[in-house]
Formats: C-alpha cells, sequence, structure tokens
C-alpha cells in the first residue's frame, strides 16, 4: 500500500476570477476535489488539492495552462481533542522531522481530524507516526485514483 498521496499545487494569480477558472474547469472535467488549501504567497495563490484523479486533473490544469506541480503529501488521522496535534508534532520535532506545510480536515463524524502533511522526510514521518500508532491515510480512503502522472 502507497502511502504518500499525490497533491496538485497550482499557481494562481492573486485577482478575482481565477479561482474561479481552475475550479471550474476541474469541475467540468467531472473532477471532485477531496481536500483543498490555498494560501497567498507574494501576489500568487497556491491551491493545493486531493482530488479524484490526479492524472486527469494534471491534463485538464496543464490545457488551461495553469502552472503547477504534482508533490507526495501524507494525510493522517488524529484525534479530534485539544492538545493532538502538539503530541504528534513533538515527536516529529524529537527526530528532527520538519513540517513543511499542513492543513486540516474538518467536521468527521468519528471523533477524529484528518491533517495533511508535506514533511522534509515523508518515509520518516510515516514510521513515526505508525509507530505511535497514528493511522495514515491512503489514496482509497479519500476516493482518489492515483495513476502515474
Amino acid at each position: 500500500m502507497k502511502q504518500t498521496l499525490k497533491q496538485i499545487s497550482i499557481f494562481l494569480e492573486n485577482a478575482p476570477g481565477r479561482l474561479y477558472a481552475a475550479t471550474h474547469a476541474l469541475g467540468e472535467a467531472g473532477l471532485n476535489l477531496r481536500s483543498l488549501s490555498i494560501c497567498d504567497v507574494s501576489g500568487f495563490g497556491v491551491l493545493r488539492i486531493l482530488i479524484s484523479d490526479v492524472a486527469k486533473a494534471r491534463r485538464v490544469i496543464m490545457e488551461k495552462q495553469f502552472p503547477a506541480r504534482v508533490d507526495d503529501v501524507v494525510a493522517a488521522e488524529i484525534n479530534d481533542t485539544p492538545g493532538s496535534l502538539a503530541k504528534v508534532l513533538k515527536v516529529l520535532m524529537e527526530h528532527k522531522v520538519n513540517v513543511e506545510y499542513m492543513y486540516a480536515l474538518a467536521g468527521t463524524s468519528s471523533g477524529k481530524a484528518v491533517m495533511v502533511f508535506s514533511f522534509s522526510d515523508n518515509d520518516l514521518a510515516i514510521r513515526l507516526l505508525q509507530d505511535h500508532d497514528i493511522k495514515i491515510l491512503d489514496a482509497e480512503s479519500f476516493g482518489i485514483l492515483e495513476s502515474p502522472v
């Protein structure tokens, strides 16, 4: 089982309509967003998405000429209780694994939260998290088709 997920990062000019254009193109292609995060960096937005079909999404984004890249990320399910994230981060810190960025998916009914991470060392982070009984979610958990991109 592959334990990282393919995430598409799309670089959008921070201007009205650019986010709409990207998400509309993906929706028109029948692609379903599984999670997303957007942040502003020097006049540009970085839209990070987990999507139902990575290869198809990449083709759509390339056709629309949006600069993009595909990165490996790790999705971990943690307890949705105060201090749970800090406990996870402490384990990573103690082993000098850097969190490059992360975002959360909230609203599950299982008492769990899902965190999506980009680590300095994904393989080591996965081993550490699993050693501490943190469940790593795979593409199937998100309903994501991951074919070679």
